[in-house]
């Protein structure tokens, strides 16, 4: 049997330790970003912390990363990376804090998984969304490290399977399933399987038919599955009590300054002294290859501290000129507005955009908001108009708000008050956007 040998020319993506390290960097808010840099400090001779006496190395810095964001006279958007001491009075220390989605992340360490692997693992936890789900496609992240939405599979099988059970499932099925596993044999299992349309129309003389099981079995396993999370990623938004912001946005003459809050977290510079060690005949080889290491090391942290900066600076200068309304007052108008759409304009990757706003904050004239506030998608309503469902959710909650919770309405009743305010939309939506707020059927809301 005659073998062929051929030879095949292909590209593939690989991400750089600098490209690692800014991502890792990025996805930390103010408060874990310190502890960051102090354990970098700790373990990496080669850098230092930086004694700012003088307020003119800060203010060249400051020219230099303004230049390098290209903003003009007129916009008056600026960046201010000193850090102002009332500040820190108002905001108090940066405390040690771990988000939900570090303490997931963390759970890699047990799973066998190799570096790269782990590295696509937590690509794919930062990329879930306040629910829970995968917020993208699998072979967007596949794609960034030159490999198939296939060769993936498992590894997202390794992060659904982490507690809570269901993370980055893609859709409710796919969560209930994971968290059903145990017990394949089950009617529950059985039922979310292979008659989940059923069971979510509540058609269940037809799953008791097809199924010949008997009403008790039936009612058993419904409370089971009722008794599932199908929101896994709750824990988000639980963790959140205390607020840092990591920007502030402050009104100045006629536009906005934008300034990192930076209090508390150590300057870091690579150490001169020790580098120019590396020149001297006295060391050892070892130790040459060993300080060579660490000098690249600590160079490679500083840019990504500063590229960390230059991205949360570039991501919210974007989202005041495209939330303009917002930022004029009026606070419950926001334009429909997707990650894409910042990457597109600030020419990043999408994943990128979604580490920079995810559990950062901007502490606004008009109160603290998360970053991700400021996207919602874009609805068509039936007039042709294009508004961000943001708009039609407080529509929405104040009806609810002010219905008679004695005879509450039901979602064709939400439905036609809305259309009243100038949102028409299916039956179906306005069910979706209810339960996006948290507000469960009528029945439900009913008081006595």
């Amino acid at each position: 049997m005659a073998t062929h040998l051929k030879q095949v020319l292909a590209q593939k993506q690989k991400l750089s330790p600098t490209q690692v390290l800014q991502a890792k960097l990025l996805q930390l808010n103010a408060i874990n970003l310190e502890q960051a840099i102090l354990d970098e400090l700790e373990l990496n001779p080669l850098l230092e912390q930086v004694e700012t006496d003088t307020s003119e190395d800060v203010n060249s810095e400051d020219e230099s990363l303004l230049d390098a964001l290209d903003l003009t006279e007129k916009e008056v958007y600026e960046d201010d990376f000193s850090y102002n001491k009332q500040e820190e009075k108002e905001y108090g220390p940066l405390a040690e804090s771990h988000s939900f989605l570090e303490d997931v992340i963390a759970q890699l360490d047990d799973t066998g998984l190799s570096e790269l692997e782990v590295e696509i693992a937590e690509e794919i936890i930062w990329n879930v969304n306040d629910r829970g789900y995968l917020d993208t496609e699998l072979i967007l992240i596949a794609d960034r490290f030159g490999k198939k939405d296939e060769d993936i599979e498992d590894i997202l099988k390794v992060v659904q399977r982490l507690e809570p059970k269901g993370l980055g499932s893609r859709n409710i099925q796919e969560c209930l399933l994971v968290q059903l596993e145990d017990d394949e044999a089950s009617l529950a299992w059985k039922i979310v399987h292979y008659l989940f349309e059923d069971f979510m129309h509540k058609r269940y003389e037809k799953i008791q038919t097809k199924t010949k099981c008997s009403h008790e079995a039936l009612q058993e396993a419904i409370e089971l599955i009722s008794q599932l999370n199908p929101r896994p990623g709750e824990g988000l938004q639980d963790r959140y009590q205390v607020v840092i912001p990591d920007l502030i946005v402050r009104e100045e003459n006629d536009g906005w300054r934008i300034t990192t809050n930076d209090g508390g977290i150590p300057e870091v510079r690579v150490n001169q002294e020790y580098a120019g060690a590396l020149d001297q005949k006295s060391i050892t080889a070892e130790t040459k290859k060993f300080m060579k290491e660490k000098l690249d090391s600590a160079h490679w942290f500083v840019d990504a501290v500063n590229q960390r900066r230059r991205t949360m600076l570039n991501v919210m200068k974007t989202i005041i000129e495209k939330q303009t309304e917002f930022f004029k007052g009026n606070i419950e108008h926001l334009q429909p507005m997707v990650l894409q759409d910042i990457a597109d304009i600030i020419k990043m990757d999408i994943s990128t955009i979604s580490r920079s706003t995810r559990g950062k904050f901007v502490d606004t004239p008009y109160g603290v908001f998360e970053l991700k506030h400021f996207f919602s998608d874009a609805v068509s309503l039936d007039d042709g108009r294009v508004v961000s469902n943001y708009i039609i959710k407080i529509a929405l909650e104040k009806i609810i708000l002010a219905e008679d919770k004695k005879s509450p309405l039901n979602d064709d009743e939400l439905g036609t008050r809305l259309a009243e305010v100038g949102y028409k939309m299916a039956r179906r939506t306005v069910a979706k956007y209810r339960d996006q707020l948290g507000y469960p059927v009528a029945r439900l809301r009913k008081e006595f």
